[in-house]
């Protein structure tokens, strides 16, 4: 695995940060070869085969190391004697240290080397995609801190593994957010297989992070030891130790500092594993785009900006929803955290999502209805950003609709006509169709060409007329009629396209603030799926659980990724 680099002139320094709409000399141009394909006839020819050689070999280092950890996290969840967490938590300290190693070596060797970033991916690494990677790294950080001090003061008990394990995570989310926030939009043009084998053994150990956030029950555990303190405070018992739990005969003393480090533990740990997907999607764009040349005509001259013109009524109720779902949830928390979660608190929480995933889809669909009247082109240049965004919003849905058609079949085999089973019935089947309804209209709209506005096609226009004045020379009564020309043009797009576009942006706005409410609820803890009882006594607590632990996660990361795809329409609408 080697790069033939073609060079006929001397490498420049300054070529490194060249802009992506300033075509590079095709003497720059670093060509991949592979020995597989040594005797083929055209450099071209060779450069493909040797890129696709590439993604493969590069593809199977990454299944080996994902299949290699799974059967390590596997391994611990059914015999946990002879493969323990702390054995985990080492394979992945050693493949946190490769990675780190390789981002350090990217970040002071290969992206300095000339030429080696002659393009840059303006698709790739959104400001809300790279400002998730910021958010949701700092409050892992905040995660590992409190892992940290919470095993600190129980260390008669903890094994060093567990202080050791988060510093290094400490180290590898500074690094990785760093890397992804400098350089997500890198399209490299040198090191072409060491590259992509480092990108993808940085998104095997993302996964494998992942995987281990949703099968670890350590932190159920917790959840449950802390529930059961507080059933055996009401009932007025002395607590007693759980069977095959060694994190209750572990218990917090009675101190403030120990507290808050337990509950920031539980509290901030789903952001731990969003952090993981959101990091992988990242550095998938960034493999696919090694050895990529985009061409002149494939960049955009302008790039749509974000703006709240227009806007009203799409603000206003998804402001609403927001609000009234802030409610519904703070009254869901102080109910389900008691010692017996009434009957009505779960009518409450479902009659909300009965009304808004209905409004929800509505919206969609006439959202999409509006794309279909719209006469913008479909864009239908090569994305590797807006195919990842596909394929995530497909398959980050399975895990919402899975879980909605498991409780389907639960709850038709029992009792569908009382009142909750009926709600839950109905929650489940708008969910599937809320979900459905949304990715059509996202995916149709980000297939969409940008529109342009009336005041940049009207500075487009004075931009045209000035051209054409300078080089023809025209008469000032000339150049009069040219902008009144522009004036009507500018009416007449303003009268003829504005409801459309609006309407759009009202949609989208709504749906922006609707999932955003959505994820908020389950990531903080309300999850009466599980809670509720219903479906977890008809498959079983252990079938169920390992039904919710895949399905929760991939719901949450879902209203998060809709809400950057609906901000993408928003904007290009």
């Amino acid at each position: 695995m080697s790069d033939n680099r073609v060079s006929r002139q001397k490498p420049c320094h300054h070529c490194k940060g060249r802009s992506e709409s300033t075509p590079p000399d095709t003497s720059t141009i670093h060509y991949e070869k592979f020995w597989l394909y040594r005797h083929c006839s055209s450099v071209q020819q060779r450069d493909r085969q040797a890129q696709k050689a590439g993604q493969l070999f590069s593809g199977l280092l990454a299944m080996n190391v994902v299949f290699l950890g799974s059967a390590f996290i596997s391994s611990m969840i059914f015999n946990h004697v002879a493969i323990t967490l702390a054995d985990v938590w080492i394979l992945l300290s050693i493949l946190k240290v490769l990675c780190l190693c390789w981002i350090i070596y990217y970040l002071l060797g290969t992206s300095r080397q000339p030429h080696a970033v002659l393009y840059r991916d303006s698709h790739a690494g959104p400001i809300w995609i790279r400002g998730s990677v910021l958010l949701f790294g700092s409050f892992s950080i905040l995660l590992n801190v409190f892992q940290i001090g919470y095993s600190a003061i129980l260390i008669q008990c903890k094994s060093g593994v567990e202080i050791v394990f988060p510093t290094i995570e400490i180290l590898f989310i500074c690094t990785q957010a760093f890397f992804l926030w400098h350089h997500c939009k890198d399209c490299i043009q040198v090191q072409h297989n060491f590259t992509r084998c480092g990108l993808m053994l940085t998104i095997a150990t993302n996964l494998l992070l992942w995987l281990l956030a949703v099968t670890n029950d350590t932190i159920h555990m917790e959840m449950e030891s802390q529930l059961r303190e507080v059933e055996q405070r009401f009932a007025g018992k002395a607590p007693f130790p759980h069977p095959c739990n060694e994190t209750t005969s572990c218990t917090c003393p009675n101190t403030t500092i120990c507290k808050i480090f337990q509950k920031g533990y539980i509290l901030l740990y789903p952001f731990n594993t969003e952090y993981c997907l959101v990091c992988c999607s990242v550095l998938y764009v960034m493999w696919k785009n090694v050895g990529r040349r985009i061409s002149h005509h494939h960049v955009p001259h302008s790039k749509p900006k974000f703006k709240l013109q227009g806007v009203v009524f799409g603000p206003l109720l998804g402001a609403t929803a927001v609000i009234i779902g802030i409610c519904v949830f703070m009254m869901y928390q102080i109910q389900a955290t008691g010692s017996a979660p009434n009957h009505q608190v779960f009518v409450m929480y479902y009659s909300y999502y009965i009304v808004l995933l209905p409004l929800m889809s509505v919206g969609a669909v006439i959202g999409t209805i509006i794309h279909a009247l719209e006469k913008r082109e479909l864009d239908t240049l090569k994305n590797p950003t807006r195919s990842l965004d596909v394929i995530l919003l497909m398959g980050a849905a399975l895990g919402q609709i899975g879980m909605s058609y498991f409780s389907i079949v639960a709850l038709v085999a029992t009792d569908p006509r009382d009142l909750l089973n009926s709600l839950i019935l109905s929650y489940s089947v708008l969910l599937i169709f809320q979900n459905i309804t949304q990715n059509v209209f996202i995916i149709d709209g980000l297939h969409r060409q940008p529109s342009v506005s009336p005041g940049e096609e009207e500075e487009m226009k004075e931009e045209q007329i000035h051209e054409a004045y300078n080089q023809r020379r025209v008469s000032m009564l000339e150049l009069g009629q040219e902008i009144r020309k522009a004036s009507l043009s500018y009416i007449h797009s303003y009268s003829h396209l504005s409801w459309k576009r609006r309407a759009l942006r009202e949609i989208s706005f709504f749906l922006v603030l609707c999932n955003i409410i959505l994820w908020v609820m389950p990531t903080f803890g309300a999850h009466p799926v599980f809670e509720n009882g219903l479906e977890k006594s008809f498959y079983g607590y252990s079938t169920w659980f390992a039904i919710v632990n895949f399905g929760l996660p991939l719901g949450v990361f879902y209203r998060m990724h809709s809400v950057g795809g609906l901000l993408e329409v928003y904007v290009t609408a």
